[in-house]
């Protein structure tokens, strides 16, 4: 009882009254179904209408009208009645009960409770008859707060009352007297007024315009155009369309991709790589011209055209729905996609699936019930920071039949999500609204939408609202060019995010189809490494921990021929300050080192340690003699013979730089590596 009162007492100080006014209302919503009467159940469903949709906030009010994601007794015009009983993460006294009916609305009869010993209490009994009404909140106030504490609510049905099936989304109770009332889950910092602009006659027609996929530099927007007379085939369906950005900021005349991606089939786009030169695309293309469910990719040709899409294999994949969305990670590696299976929360679910060793990908797993719902989801969109993900249905509560919602990766498992945030009534409409993107810069975001269409649907863009945009991201370019003789060359580019050694982008970099381009996240430090066979592998390290909005920068390589005499620095080994003892962040690039080793076993190399002159002569000498002891200690470790590594400490005795700043003093905190045979 003790502690009942306390409960009591904190939830009057924190969410009740103040000189007679409210100043907070806190809703706690059903947790747990502990019982029901029946729920509806059909071969062609898995989850939908079921009672645990009954369950959190409602996913369908303030709009009304039959919805997947509200309970539904099995049968309509009941003449028993039904009930379900749910529980909640609290318990307390309650003043409300606040039952979301969204179809059906007027067959509740009595509300009851249970107390903490299971005693069931009559709280409500409904005296009045159907209002006629489709749906709306039922607010039932009690006349004073409950003198126990409710651990469940027991709502009773007479489903004969109001004709046809009946639907409840959700159930809430509160200790405030303010009516509860649905809401959309938006943004507050979203502007009343910025301006969705149709991006005209050049990229919409009087056809079906969809699927917007703008480059991550923002420079070229691809999308897909059903039925449209220029298509290929007879039948005129889906073909690939991209245009380009003009100097005044608009969009040239939209062309078509061309063949092999355009076919007499449907094609389709669904996304395009950081460097540009690789696209996503919709289906599997079959020899013969025909097609099957499923996933490819095409690569940019050095002409400047593409080359026939290869399929991904994904294990084990299957999909019942004709539709399927895809979503490729900047890193290359994280492929999001809509399925639908016998496990499906109902309709398309969003999946996700890693690249594998064998360059194969993962099973699909479902990225769970904070995004998916009973309704289908469709259109993922991963931005360009790797977190932010946009998407598509019409299970959270919205504006239309179907609308947008951003959420943010939480961890690396791609199964935690932030809770989905609607894209306001000014994006969203009551009509479809889908396939969302946004380029690097964060500067405009791109969508299909029917509202105001010069057609059946186009393409919209509008200046993002900072809430909406993605985090801020760096887009890394450069070449790679011989040292002896500063021609380009090809290479393997990788960077390395020195906080997560093991989050590591990579991409081929070929000097006769431009610089190479990687998307990383800011506010990080990296080592970015470029390889070639024949060449020492060379790493530099860079810092965007500054960096609060999106970046482009430049940075060329030069790699060094294998040669008796070669030394460069290891920029990426790392010590504790003032001591020895090696920093994680540094088994990257000696790993590249070990690499190398094996790759020539008769190499020997010599490790020179140095210092900044700061502090004790002697001291820094030692320490110097120590850090590349510790190299030599991991190069061992690593497989590498103690014979082919000779050491040397200099201390401060060969400065490469000034000690004058800090920032100079790094430079001579160094360990170099020279080869003395090859």
């Amino acid at each position: 009882m003790k502690y009942e009162k306390l409960i009591k007492y904190l939830l009057f100080i924190l969410c009740l009254v103040q000189n007679g006014e409210i100043i907070a209302q806190k809703v706690f919503w059903a947790s747990k179904v502990v019982s029901f009467s029946s729920e509806y159940s059909d071969p062609r469903t898995t989850k939908e209408f079921r009672a645990i949709q009954v369950l959190g906030r409602p996913s369908k009010l303030p709009q009304i009208g039959s919805a997947a994601c509200a309970w539904q007794p099995m049968t309509q015009d009941n003449p028993e009645e039904e009930f379900i009983i749910v529980s909640f993460d609290t318990l307390m006294p309650i003043r409300q009960v606040a039952v979301a009916e969204n179809f059906g609305q007027g067959c509740i009869v009595r509300i009851e409770a249970f107390d903490n010993n299971a005693n069931l209490k009559p709280l409500w009994e409904n005296k009045s008859s159907p209002t006629g009404e489709i749906g709306k909140m039922l607010n039932v106030i009690l006349p004073k707060m409950t003198d126990f504490s409710v651990k469940s609510i027991k709502l009773v049905l007479n489903t004969s009352r109001v004709k046809n099936f009946n639907q409840i989304d959700a159930i809430g109770i509160s200790q405030s007297e303010k009516p509860v009332v649905a809401s959309i889950n938006v943004s507050n910092e979203i502007p009343k007024n910025f301006i969705k602009e149709n991006l005209g006659k050049n990229i919409n027609s009087e056809a079906i315009e969809i699927a917007p996929v703008i480059a991550p530099d923002g420079k070229t927007l691809y999308f897909t155009r059903w039925k449209y007379p220029e298509n290929l085939g007879k039948d005129k369906n889906q073909d690939v369309w991209y245009s380009e950005l003009q100097p005044d900021k608009s969009w040239g005349k939209a062309i078509p991709i061309g063949s092999p991606i355009n076919n007499t089939e449907h094609n389709a786009v669904c996304g395009i790589s950081p460097d540009g030169k690789t696209i996503l695309l919709n289906n599997v293309y079959l020899k013969d011209g025909t097609m099957e469910k499923g996933v490819s990719k095409a690569f940019k040709l050095k002409t400047g055209g593409w080359g026939f899409p290869r399929a991904l294999v994904i294990q084990n994949f299957r999909n019942s729905s004709e539709y399927s969305e895809y979503s490729l990670a900047p890193n290359g590696r994280v492929l999001l996609m809509t399925t639908q299976t016998k496990e499906t929360f109902g309709g398309k679910d969003i999946y996700v699936s890693f690249l594998q060793a064998d360059d194969t990908w993962s099973s699909p797993k479902n990225i769970g019930n904070i995004i998916n719902t009973a309704e289908a989801e469709s259109t993922p969109f991963i931005a360009p920071d790797g977190k932010t993900l946009y998407f598509s249905t019409i299970g959270h509560a919205g504006y239309g039949n179907n609308d947008i919602f951003m959420s943010r990766r939480l961890d690396d498992t791609w199964l935690s999500w932030s809770e989905p945030q609607n894209l306001g009534s000014l994006i969203n409409t009551p009509e479809w609204d889908g396939y969302f993107s946004i380029s690097a810069l964060g500067d405009y975001a791109y969508f299909s939408s029917q509202e105001n269409s010069m057609g059946q649907e186009d393409i919209f863009r509008l200046k993002a609202p900072e809430s909406i945009k993605p985090l801020a991201v760096v887009q890394l370019t450069g070449q790679v060019f011989d040292s002896a003789d500063k021609k380009g060359i090809s290479a393997r580019i990788s960077v390395q995010d020195l906080s997560s050694p093991s989050d590591t982008l990579s991409t081929e970099y070929d000097p006769f189809t431009g610089d190479y381009k990687l998307m990383i996240p800011a506010k990080k430090v990296y080592s970015i490494t470029a390889r070639k066979k024949g060449y020492l592998p060379v790493s530099e390290q860079l810092d965007f921990t500054n960096e609060k909005n999106f970046k482009e920068f430049k940075k060329n390589l030069y790699l060094t021929p294998i040669e008796v005499g070669q030394k460069m620095t290891l920029n990426n080994v790392f010590f504790e300050q003032s001591k020895y003892d090696l920093n994680a962040s540094s088994f990257g690039e000696l790993d590249r080192i070990v690499e190398l080793m094996k790759e020539y076993p008769t190499m020997e190399i010599m490790l020179e340690g140095h210092t900044d002159n700061q502090g004790d002569w002697n001291a820094n000498l030692q320490l110097s003699q120590q850090r590349v002891e510790e190299v030599k200690k991991y190069l061992s470790k690593k497989g590498i013979l103690l014979s082919r590594i000779q050491t040397k400490g200099w201390g401060s005795t060969r400065p490469v730089s000034s000690n004058l700043t800090e920032e100079k003093r790094r430079l001579n905190r160094r360990v170099e590596f020279t080869i003395l045979q090859k």
